[in-house]
């Protein structure tokens, strides 16, 4: 276990440098346009504010490449964090030019400096410790809130961890550990995961490892096309992974082995024009007509999926079951999630991670209609994959 702010002693009148997620969309007049990941980060900053530390925030925004460019500046963010946290949110400008503003911060302050993703030095791949070391001056401990950017390997994300002791987890990341790894390591049986998404490809890490941890595995979304026509079913002008159909037959072959149940689609929404416009019909998913492809899961797919999740006691929903941006095509996704939230309901543990599953999530439902709701894209996928992340790595132990 790693420690986190709660294992910290007293830290009144002590800089706490924070390593957080506010990456938030922003509108053509730099208005913020979805602040889940700024609420997110509350709990965190007003432990460490009430408890009277100085608190200085370090973020990115979008991808900069290492040059000061202005459409990427935090300044709109720190303006509506103001709001948030009802006190002005000092601006910090620059690394360089940070020392007087931190000098400035009464206890229980915050303040936040301006995109680290500025400086090449952040995403640099070497050992080079010289950024670390100047951004170090500034804070007497460290604090990792940013569980979305976990998986990288970055100054502020992992180098920091190594040089400002004690290095420890905000709530957060707390959080998103605990969930994530009870859920994976310790689960309460039946574990089913659902994995969807376009791509066997993306998803072979994931499928591999949780066919080590789960009795059922769902498998939708347009990967499922792969599985398919590796079983010699007709699928259309659905996407399929022609150099990955080797791929799905080793790993239905390791879900038999290990007893794991494979659940696929039995019937799917077909679609002649992706644009929903044109004929929509429902057809077996080993007989789709050439000219159409398969877009969402049909209703007995929806219905044996439902019926193998609300059985479960702990759920891992790693994608979606169709193109559910378009609403014509969404019903399959919503189907299985509105499954999970009556699962969850009557007492499972659901975990949603990645990007497209928890859109969907928000998109259909609360966040509080699940167990936990990651805020993590790829660093909950490089989790669920096993692998090791940097920015949790760094971090000390109890």
């Amino acid at each position: 276990m790693k420690k986190s702010i709660k294992d910290l002693g007293d830290i009144k009148g002590k800089r706490a440098l924070v390593r957080v997620d506010v990456n938030v969309p922003l509108d053509e007049n730099k208005n913020v346009t979805d602040d889940t990941r700024i609420q997110a980060i509350v709990p965190t900053v007003n432990y460490l504010t009430e408890k009277g530390a100085r608190v200085i925030l370090m973020a990115h925004l979008g991808r900069p490449k290492g040059e000061r460019n202005m459409d990427f500046s935090l300044a709109p963010v720190a303006k509506y964090m103001s709001k948030v946290f009802g006190q002005e949110i000092v601006f910090i400008p620059s690394v360089e030019e940070a020392a007087p503003y931190v000098e400035k911060l009464q206890d229980g302050q915050i303040a936040l400096l301006e995109n680290i993703r500025f400086y090449k030095a952040e995403e640099a791949k070497d050992d080079d410790m010289t950024f670390a070391n100047e951004i170090a001056k500034l804070g007497d401990f460290y604090v990792n809130d940013a569980f979305g950017a976990a998986h990288r390997n970055h100054t502020s994300t992992a180098k920091l961890a190594k040089v400002v002791k004690p290095a420890v987890s905000g709530l957060l990341m707390e959080k998103e550990i605990r969930c994530l790894s009870q859920a994976l390591d310790n689960p309460t049986r039946p574990f089913t995961a659902i994995v969807g998404g376009a791509k066997v490809s993306s998803k072979i890490g994931v499928l591999e490892n949780l066919l080590d941890k789960v009795d059922n595995m769902i498998i939708g979304g347009g990967m499922a096309y792969t599985f398919v026509k590796a079983n010699g079913g007709k699928i259309g002008n659905s996407i399929c992974e022609d150099d990955q159909i080797e791929t799905a037959k080793a790993i239905e072959a390791k879900a038999a082995a290990k007893g794991v149940k494979l659940v696929m689609a039995t019937d799917v929404l077909v679609a002649d024009d992706f644009s929903g416009n044109g004929t929509n019909k429902f057809v077996k998913i080993n007989e789709i007509p050439d000219g159409f492809e398969g877009v969402d899961a049909g209703e007995d797919s929806r219905k044996a999926f439902a019926d193998v999740i609300k059985s479960s006691k702990t759920i891992l929903m790693n994608g979606p079951v169709g193109a559910f941006e378009n609403p014509k095509f969404a019903e399959g996704t919503k189907a299985v999630l509105a499954a999970v939230v009556e699962a969850t309901k009557n007492g499972a543990t659901s975990v949603i991670g990645g990007g497209d599953s928890v859109s969907a999530a928000k998109k259909f439902f609360k966040a509080e209609d699940f167990t936990h709701v990651s805020t993590g894209g790829g660093a909950s996928l490089e989790f669920i994959e096993g692998k090791v992340l940097p920015g949790v790595a760094a971090l000390d132990e109890k």
